[in-house]
């Protein structure tokens, strides 16, 4: 096999590891529910893979940090959503989010840390809270962040393995970068579509 078909192999496994329309129906509220919620939705599921990749790709030195803040900032959306409190045009905050990252990518745009770590947890906070948002109050619910928040770093370390493995090859970053912000693109003109 051809690197750059391995490539391009990793590419498509990192960006469609599942695709599915919309959040389904939630049965229990425990650990393995909240680590499979993540990959319930294309919009969430590229979002961390993107971050990942995109730090990878870009931050020489502790890019680690960036899906870090991402995760963080995910917690603190869903802790918010949690107490259901209303914050409009969440789900157009987070198709603008896969727009803004997919042009990262695209660009190749490297941040100062600090900047991408602030970027990425404000991002975050729009997909935390529509996870928190559809969740029910529930006794379990510790059990069901630190699942939904282990499945986000795993979705972000899928994506910084892609990016560490095509550093060298800037068209696989600029590719997945444009399948993302195209995707974003879809999800604003038509919501809910992918």
């Amino acid at each position: 096999m051809s690197r750059r078909t391995s490539t391009l192999s990793i590419l498509m496994l990192a960006l469609v590891p599942a695709i599915a329309s919309a959040h389904p129906g939630h049965g229990p509220l425990d650990f393995s529910a909240g680590l499979l919620h993540p990959l319930t939705g294309i919009d969430h599921l590229l979002a961390m893979v993107a971050v990942g990749w995109w730090s990878a790709s870009t931050q020489t030195r502790r890019w680690w940090l960036v899906p870090a803040a991402f995760a963080s900032g995910t917690l603190a959306g869903a802790l918010i959503g949690l107490s259901k409190v209303s914050i409009p045009l969440t789900e157009t905050a987070i198709a603008l989010s896969l727009v803004v990252l997919g042009a990262l990518m695209l660009k190749r745009q490297r941040l100062s840390l600090q900047s991408a770590m602030l970027l990425a947890g404000t991002l975050a906070l729009f997909h935390g809270y529509a996870h928190g948002h559809e969740m029910p109050a529930s006794l379990n619910t510790f059990s069901w962040l630190a699942g939904m928040v282990a499945s986000t770093l795993m979705l972000h370390l899928s994506g910084a393995a892609a990016g560490m493995l095509t550093r060298s090859q800037p068209w696989a970053l600029r590719t997945a970068g444009a399948v993302v912000a195209l995707c974003g693109a879809v999800l604003l003109v038509v919501p809910n579509s992918l």
